[in-house]
């Protein structure tokens, strides 16, 4: 079977399930695991990803509202490759091409691939495409260990957190200029890993917030996922900003318990990584009751002493 993805998730679900040798077609933001390195890139975006976050922003809405795609599909490379099955996405029009992107470059075939569109708001719904995408490529038994292995180490993520005297309040920031906070699977990864989710909603978009609403968060954790960036890029972000004045109160600056996750490997792709992401979240708002060691360039701690002194200025 050859197969394409123009979700960076659903390659890193296919790749799990032993199936990387049948992916033939990839998106620009397929980077893991690194076997996918090589594979032809079929998705190219039409904003600038090197511009500011506000202006990234201003980029997106402007082509939103002229009802324009955000993401060109290299439609001559997409017939060329022959695929059996396109796996896309219905879920996040900015995160991923859409259907509509890719209908319109099937309209040329002659003889038209299945298409598997997915369309995850939890945990549940993240593991049920892993098994639809077993389905379709012959793979349902290694899905069934695939998902029965995240649904045992979600359990004891929940077993260890159990016994928290306290459940701290978090914030998550999926974005900064606006101010965006994460939804749809996050907020429910935040309540598993012991701690409650002061501003998202589970299973919903993520959507803005304004900066009275953080202030009255009484966030104690601070985690600083922007999408699509790394840990040490949303370090680098979140230090650049003016923080405003009236955040310096919240415990979390206090406590100095704010964190810059790399958003890509532990929030953002509804794949197998999110298990990888609950642990860390367990680690990081309870260590004394959950301990993980993890990887180089995971999260960084992000000293709130110089970011209060900014905003004393």
């Amino acid at each position: 079977m050859r197969i394409v993805s123009l979700l960076p998730s659903a390659t890193e679900i296919l790749f799990a399930l032993g199936l990387g040798e049948s992916v033939v077609g990839v998106t620009h933001e397929c980077d893991f695991p690194p076997e996918v390195g090589g594979i032809p890139e079929l998705i190219k975006p039409r904003v600038d990803p090197h511009a500011s976050q506000a202006e990234i922003d201003r980029q997106v809405r402007e082509l939103v509202n002229r009802g324009e795609s955000i993401y060109a599909v290299d439609a001559d490379l997409l017939e060329s490759l022959k695929p059996d099955l396109i796996v896309t996405q219905d879920l996040c029009h900015v995160c991923a091409a859409s259907p509509d992107d890719l209908a319109t470059a099937l309209s040329r075939f002659q003889h038209l691939p299945q298409v598997l569109a997915l369309t995850p708001h939890s945990l549940a719904d993240v593991r049920r495409d892993i098994e639809r995408v077993g389905e379709a490529t012959g793979a349902a038994r290694q899905a069934e260990t695939l998902v029965a292995n995240l649904k045992h180490r979600i359990a004891r993520v929940e077993s260890a957190v159990a016994p928290a005297a306290s459940r701290p309040r978090v914030l998550c920031l999926e974005w900064l200029d606006p101010y965006y906070v994460a939804g749809h699977w996050v907020p429910e990864m935040v309540t598993k890993a012991g701690a409650v989710d002061v501003l998202g909603r589970e299973g919903v978009p993520s959507f803005t917030v304004t900066s009275d609403e953080i202030t009255a968060s009484r966030a104690q954790v601070i985690i600083v996922m922007l999408c699509g960036y790394s840990a040490a890029k949303n370090a680098a972000e979140f230090g650049a900003m003016e923080v405003p004045q009236i955040w310096r109160d919240l415990p979390a600056f206090r406590e100095n318990r704010i964190f810059a996750l790399d958003a890509n490997s532990y929030s953002a792709r509804p794949g197998p990584r999110l298990a990888d992401g609950l642990e860390l979240f367990a680690h990081l708002f309870h260590p004394d009751l959950f301990s993980c060691q993890p990887p180089p360039g995971a999260y960084k701690h992000i000293s709130s002493a110089r970011q209060t002194a900014r905003a004393a200025r």
